[in-house]
C-alpha cells in the first residue's frame, strides 16, 4: 500500500499550513518524512533549505507527535527539563522559557504534577509545550488541538499567529475541516494524494463549495470519478 503518491507541496516561511484530511489520509506519514523518520521510496524532501535527513536542521524544528511523547512517571516540569536538555538548553534563560511555555498552555499550577495524573487534554498541552521549548523556526504539529477546550484552542491559534508574525512556519495536521479558516494555506489530502492546496477561500471557490467540508467531499468525488 502506498502512503503518499505524487505528493508535491511547498510551504513558504512565516505561514501556517493546515494538512486537512481524515484519519489514514497520509498526513502523519508526511510529517515523518519531513523529520527523516520515514524514508521515501521515491522523490525527496527539503526542510529549511536542507535535504532530509539532515542533523543540521533538527534543532530548528519543534515536533508534536499525534501519540503524545511525554514520560508519564515524570512531572510536567521534569518532562520539559528533559526535552530542553536534549536541545542543549541550560541556565536561567531555559528556566524562563519553561515558565513562558507553561503559561501559554495554562499549566503553571500543574508544573509539579506527575503526567500520569493529568487528563488527556492536559497531556496534549505538555507535549505542545515541549515542542515550543527551543523557540523553533519550524513547528510540525500532528493534531495539536485534539482534546483541548474551545478557549485553549483559541489561545493556541492566537499564539500561532504571533509565531507567524515573528517569521516562524507551522505545518499542522487536522481532521477538523473548520480549522482551515484559521490557516493561511491548506492542503487537502485523501488516500495519500494531494487533492488541492492554496488559501482556504481559493480552495473552496475552485470546488464550487461554500464550506471546507463540502469542498473536500466534492474533490474526493471528482477524484473517484476520474479514476473510473
Amino acid at each position: 500500500m502506498t502512503a503518499l503518491h505524487r505528493f508535491t507541496l511547498e510551504v513558504p516561511r512565516g505561514v501556517t499550513l493546515g494538512l486537512l484530511g481524515p484519519n489514514g489520509a497520509g498526513k502523519t506519514t508526511l510529517l515523518r518524512v519531513l523529520l527523516g523518520l520515514t524514508a521515501p521510496t521515491a522523490g525527496r524532501s527539503e526542510v529549511l533549505g536542507q535535504v532530509v535527513p539532515s542533523r543540521a536542521v533538527l534543532g530548528r524544528i519543534g515536533y508534536m507527535p499525534q501519540e503524545l511523547a511525554t514520560y508519564t512517571d515524570l512531572t510536567v516540569e521534569e518532562n520539559l527539563e528533559l526535552f530542553g536538555r536534549l536541545y542543549g538548553l541550560r541556565g536561567a534563560p531555559f528556566r524562563a522559557r519553561i515558565a513562558s511555555v507553561l503559561g501559554l498552555v495554562r499549566l503553571e499550577d500543574r508544573r509539579r504534577s506527575v503526567v500520569a495524573e493529568l487528563s488527556g487534554g492536559m497531556r496534549r498541552r505538555v507535549s505542545f509545550a515541549a515542542a515550543l521549548l527551543a523557540d523553533p523556526e519550524l513547528l510540525l504539529l500532528d493534531e495539536p488541538t485534539v482534546g483541548v477546550d474551545p478557549q485553549l484552542r483559541a489561545d493556541f491559534w492566537d499564539y500561532f499567529r504571533r509565531l507567524n508574525a515573528a517569521g516562524k512556519t507551522i505545518l499542522m495536521t487536522t481532521h477538523y475541516m473548520e480549522e482551515a479558516t484559521h490557516c493561511d494555506l491548506v492542503a487537502l489530502v485523501h488516500g495519500g494524494e494531494l487533492l488541492a492546496q492554496g488559501p482556504p477561500a481559493s480552495v473552496r471557490a475552485s470546488s464550487g463549495a461554500s464550506t471546507m467540508d463540502d469542498a473536500f467531499l466534492a474533490l474526493v468525488r471528482a477524484k473517484q470519478a476520474g479514476s473510473r
